[in-house]
């Protein structure tokens, strides 16, 4: 034994003979003072916020998570840089929870967590904007995790916390559950009691009803529902009457990983969408979004705006030259008639719009929706008092949509076999070719030919080049024998292309992934050539197609394609139903990992070999 050890060794034997030597009432009574000390240490360390701590946009301060991944404090408000949000932000600003669900207040504002357990939102003139309403319920202080949630806590609960009271963003981890609702601006999401997902408009217009698999439950009733965003993408549907998980939907990156996190957000243009963030970067990802088609959320341009692409981008415009728009700087506000209908008795008129559709919805699909020709669907809303504009559908079903209702969505693209009416006072002055869809046709027209040139001079000038090159160096070769003339066929044949990898790898990509989306085993599933050609466009994103049976071992798939088609923009009835039992069928077998099923692939396949 050395003389370090030695020296430990009685000083060890001096403390032990000093504690035994204590008498057992004073060990007695300092065992509880140091549970009290170490009892501090952990909330130290927890980083609880004290009752009558305060933040202020003056002071840049703020109440961070253990390890500063999130933080809570003011940040500037996005639509007008002189107001601010208080707002629980990701490592690099991105804000995932607002007081008062976006509440913006001026520099002088206070974010107040009083000595009643009450956290307080008060504006500089000393106004309450916003308030958790937990005063006098024990709270005795304030936390907040790193997983994002927010806690107002006593000595043995929580009392309150943000992630059962979310504004419009959902983070990993989070349960989002019956009863709970996502807003912004207009438009709300929410989970209904039979599973289904919902986005709705102005709290009654309902534009996106997602369902599962009634099949997979076997007739069940729910219990208590709710959704959850795992680390790898997945967004779930749980429930105690299920076995297994109901996936919703997959992220665009499902399965990396590294320092991130994803979350689902409900933005301002009516979309629900997963992002993804890296630590720091202050740049947010979109990885899904819940509405394929932009112009199919209800009320995107305002009452009577008409939504329709510019290339890739949705934009705005007006019916006609009947109409202004009601902001010129904010096309989204709509438009509005030059002149009242009221204002021109006797005198009103149906202005036709080729491959227009207004959009409708439930709960509006059981009291305007008739079946008569394009002709009556035009005349009867002229006679109507109360219509205002009518869509005949040309896809044979015969459908008409009379709107009398005093907000009217519109949607038009090429691909949209329809004709819509719209009720203005006379003269009807359709849009000059600069405005709308006509902008829209001779600038295809124009970039049609411009590109059919250019294709059709480059071809020829390889063709030319190549013929001359041959014809100075190859054409007494016989570099391929008594083969010459057919590799010289091949090589006629193949792509040059190819040979340097000359190719776009993002519309390779894209073509790969409609191809799967066509070959889809559900008829249900498959897209419409519409579909297809925007998608190939580029104008609608591609999500993740489902992947093989195989691979769904163990997880219960909710079709995407299925779900759109029973809340598409005309609906054929006015109830909501849960996705019908022809949706994608449901695996409940034991989970298998994929190295497992390879493995047994191979096996198999080494077998007939063999065989």
């Amino acid at each position: 034994m050395s003389s370090g050890e030695s020296l430990s060794g009685q000083k060890m034997g001096l403390c032990d003979r000093k504690v035994r030597s204590l008498p057992s009432p004073v060990i007695l009574f300092l065992s509880p003072l140091l549970l009290l000390l170490l009892g501090s240490l952990w909330l130290a360390g927890a980083a609880d916020v004290p009752l009558g701590s305060s933040l202020s946009p003056l002071n840049s301060s703020s109440w961070s998570s253990p390890s500063g991944t999130y933080s809570l404090g003011f940040i500037s408000d996005p639509q007008n840089t002189s107001l601010y949000l208080a707002a629980i932000t990701y490592s690099g600003g991105i804000p995932v929870w607002t007081a008062g669900g976006g509440a913006s207040v001026d520099s002088a504002a206070s974010l107040q967590l009083r000595s009643d357990g009450n956290l307080r939102l008060v504006d500089g003139s000393g106004t309450v904007v916003w308030e958790s309403g937990t005063a006098g319920k024990g709270v005795s202080a304030a936390s907040l995790l790193d997983t994002g949630d927010f806690e107002l806590k006593n000595s043995t609960a929580v009392v309150w916390d943000t992630f059962a009271h979310p504004t419009d963003t959902i983070l990993q981890s989070q349960n989002f559950t019956v009863g709970q609702t996502l807003r912004s601006g207009d438009y709300s999401f929410s989970l209904l009691a039979n599973g289904n997902l919902t986005l709705t408009w102005n709290g009654s217009t309902i534009y996106f009803n997602k369902g599962f698999n009634s099949t997979f439950t076997a007739n069940k009733t729910l219990s208590s529902p709710f959704l959850t965003l795992q680390t790898n993408g997945i967004v779930s549907l749980s429930d105690a009457s299920l076995s297994t998980a109901v996936v919703i939907s997959y992220s665009s990156d499902y399965g990396e990983s590294g320092d991130m996190i994803r979350f689902v957000k409900l933005d301002s243009d009516g979309n629900l969408r997963t992002y993804s963030a890296v630590r720091g970067s202050g740049a947010a990802i979109q990885r899904w979004s819940a509405v394929e088609d932009q112009c199919e959320v209800f009320g995107w341009c305002g009452n009577m705006g008409i939504c329709s692409y510019n290339d890739t981008s949705p934009v705005c415009g007006c019916p006609s030259e009947n109409f202004n728009f009601v902001d010129p700087n904010d096309h989204r506000k709509g438009c509005k008639r030059r002149t009242e209908i009221q204002d021109c008795p006797g005198n009103s008129t149906m202005l036709q719009l080729s491959h227009t559709q207004f959009l409708t919805y439930p709960p509006e699909i059981s009291t305007e929706q008739f079946f008569v020709g394009i002709t009556a669907c035009r005349l009867n809303c002229l006679s109507g008092g109360s219509c205002v504009a009518s869509t005949a559908l040309a896809d044979g079903s015969g459908f008409c949509y009379l709107k009398v209702s005093n907000f009217v969505s519109g949607y038009q693209s090429a691909a949209l076999p329809s004709t819509s009416f719209v009720k203005v006072c006379a003269p009807a002055l359709p849009n000059s070719p600069s405005t709308l869809d006509e902008v829209h046709s001779e600038s295809s027209k124009l970039k049609g030919w411009v590109v059919a040139v250019l294709i059709f001079g480059t071809l020829l000038g390889l063709i030319l080049f190549e013929w001359g090159l041959w014809w100075c160096f190859c054409r007494n070769s016989t570099k391929y024998g008594p083969l010459s003339a057919h590799y010289a066929l091949l090589e006629s044949i193949v792509d040059k292309r190819l040979a340097e990898q000359d190719v776009d790898v993002e519309q390779l990509e894209r073509a790969v992934l409609v191809s799967f989306w066509c070959i889809q085993e559900q008829p249900s599933q498959r897209p419409s050539m519409g579909k297809v050609v925007q998608m190939l466009e580029g104008v609608l994103e591609i999500e993740r197609p489902p992947a093989p049976k195989v691979m769904d071992v163990g997880l219960a798939v909710v079709t995407t394609s299925s779900v759109s088609t029973s809340v598409a923009v005309f609906a054929t009835s006015a109830s909501i139903q849960p996705l019908s039992s022809s949706s994608q069928s449901i695996t409940n077998s034991s989970s298998v990992s994929r190295r497992n099923v390879q493995k047994q692939t191979s096996s198999l396949l080494s077998t007939d070999l063999s065989s």
